[in-house]
C-alpha cells in the first residue's frame, strides 16, 4: 500500500535544488578564489592613452637609436610599437612633433637612473664618482641614447634645448647643495652653470673617446675615473 503522505514543497525544492546542484557539478568543476585567475584592471581611457604614447615613445628611441632620424619613418616606428598608422596620429600631428618631445621624454629616465646613483652619496666628491659612474652604465644599457642626442641638435633643436635645460637645472641644483653644506667653496652660485657644463661636457667626450663603439660589456676603465675625479677635486677646493 502506497503512502498517501506526499513531500512538501519545501522538500521538493531542496531535493531539486540538490539534483541541479549535482547536474552542474559534473558539467563545470567549481572554481575556488584560490585557482581563479587574477583579473586584470580594466584601465581608464586616460591609461589607455597614456600606455599607447608610451609604446611610441618606446619604439621611437628604439628606431631612431638604431637607424637616427632621417630613416625613423612613422611606419617603422609603428611596426615596432605594435600599433596601427592611425593611431600614431592620435597622439602626434606629424613626425617631427614626435621629434620635438623625443629627447626630453626618455632623458628624464637618464635623470632619473643617475639621481638613483646618487641617492645615498655622502658628499658632493660621492656625488660626483657615482654620477659619472652611472652616465656611463645608463649609456652602455641604452647605447642609442647617445644618437639621439647628438643628432637632435640638427633634427630638432627644441628638443635638444629643452633636454638640455632640464639636465643642467638638475646638475646645478646638486651642485648648490653641496655649495649650501660648505662642501663647494671656490665658486659663486653664478658660476654654477659653468661648472655644470663643464662636467656634462666633459662626460660626453670622454664616452666618445674610450666607450662609443667598444665591445659589449667593456667598462670604463678605472684610471679614467681617476683623472676625472681628481679634476674635480682640485676643482671644488
Amino acid at each position: 500500500m502506497k503512502s498517501s503522505v506526499r513531500p512538501s514543497a519545501s522538500d521538493a525544492a531542496a531535493k531539486g535544488a540538490k539534483r541541479g546542484t549535482t547536474s552542474a557539478a559534473r558539467k563545470v568543476a567549481p572554481e575556488t578564489a584560490k585557482d581563479a585567475p587574477p583579473r586584470r584592471k580594466r584601465l581608464t581611457r586616460a591609461e589607455l592613452a597614456g600606455e599607447s604614447r608610451e609604446k611610441i615613445f618606446e619604439a621611437a628611441a628604439a628606431v631612431v637609436g638604431e637607424h637616427g632620424y632621417a630613416d625613423a619613418s612613422i611606419s617603422k616606428i609603428t611596426e615596432k610599437a605594435g600599433i596601427a598608422q592611425g593611431t600614431f596620429y592620435l597622439y602626434f600631428a606629424s613626425r617631427q612633433a614626435l621629434f620635438d618631445e623625443l629627447l626630453p621624454h626618455i632623458g628624464q629616465d637618464m635623470i632619473t637612473y643617475i639621481g638613483h646613483a646618487i641617492h645615498n652619496a655622502n658628499n658632493v666628491y660621492e656625488v660626483e664618482e657615482k654620477g659619472f659612474r652611472a652616465f656611463f652604465a645608463y649609456l652602455q644599457q641604452s647605447p642609442g641614447f647617445f644618437q639621439i642626442l647628438n643628432q637632435a641638435e640638427t633634427w630638432s633643436p627644441k628638443a635638444h634645448a629643452r633636454h638640455l635645460k632640464l639636465l643642467t637645472q638638475h646638475y646645478v641644483a646638486s651642485l648648490k647643495r653641496s655649495v649650501d653644506r660648505g662642501e663647494v667653496k671656490a665658486f659663486d652660485e653664478k658660476e654654477l652653470e659653468v661648472m655644470a657644463y663643464v662636467f656634462m661636457g666633459a662626460r660626453s667626450y670622454l664616452y666618445m673617446r674610450y666607450l662609443k663603439g667598444a665591445k659589449s660589456g667593456a667598462k670604463l676603465p678605472q684610471w679614467v675615473v681617476n683623472a676625472y675625479m681628481k679634476l674635480v677635486r682640485d676643482g671644488f677646493r
